[in-house]
């Protein structure tokens, strides 16, 4: 018997202003790579990734979507649709790309289930002498939309593995609990079926 390499799958999609580090964050995290070379994104990047949570194998597909504005204004719901989780990243070093997490943070929850998992990364936080966001502000913004708050450096690696895991951690929580409703559900319609019987 052949035993799978992993025993979920779940989709994330990265977004965020242009130039914030989405790619790099991504290759960071599923490459352990980096490079100074600065090329934007045209389209959608994909990159998959193999994790063990409570020794349960996760297979995480990663979209990166390129940050421009006409990526926002052209029909991109096909990003979203079936998330699991969605990434919204802004430069600490650029405090219009703060701004417009609010904006990303609205399209992600027009195109994306209810259930779907959203976290805010502040990345390049290794830039500290630039950095220009208010952490007050970040932290009062996540706690607002109840979600999670990572800052990260994808050229140190600072908090990039534990912002996924993290993120992996939380969609199998939810996925365990969505099974365990599924299964009284089927329970429940199985009884009911009994008793008209």
């Amino acid at each position: 018997m052949i035993v799978p390499e992993y025993e979920k799958t779940f989709k994330i999609s990265i977004i965020g202003d242009s130039g914030c580090g989405k790619t790099r964050l991504l290759l960071r995290f599923t490459d352990d790579t980096y490079s100074e070379n600065y090329i934007s994104t045209i389209g959608v990047e994909f990159k998959t990734k193999t994790i063990y949570v409570d020794g349960i194998g996760i297979k995480l597909h990663i979209y990166d979507s390129g940050g421009c504005e006409r990526i926002r204004t052209q029909n991109f719901g096909w990003l979203y649709r079936g998330c699991s989780a969605v990434i919204i990243v802004y430069d600490c070093t650029n405090e219009i790309s703060f701004k417009n997490v609010d904006t990303w943070l609205c399209d992600a929850n027009r195109y994306t289930a209810e259930t779907c998992i959203k976290c805010i990364v502040g990345n390049k936080s290794d830039l500290e002498d630039e950095n220009v966001v208010d952490l007050n502000l970040v932290n009062q913004f996540a706690a607002k939309e109840n979600i999670k708050f990572y800052e990260t450096s994808a050229k140190n690696s600072k908090n990039v593995e534990e912002c996924f895991i993290s993120l992996a951690k939380d969609l199998l929580k939810e996925d365990i609990q969505n099974e365990e409703i599924r299964e009284s559900q089927i329970n429940i319609d199985e009884k009911s079926q009994c008793l008209i019987n």
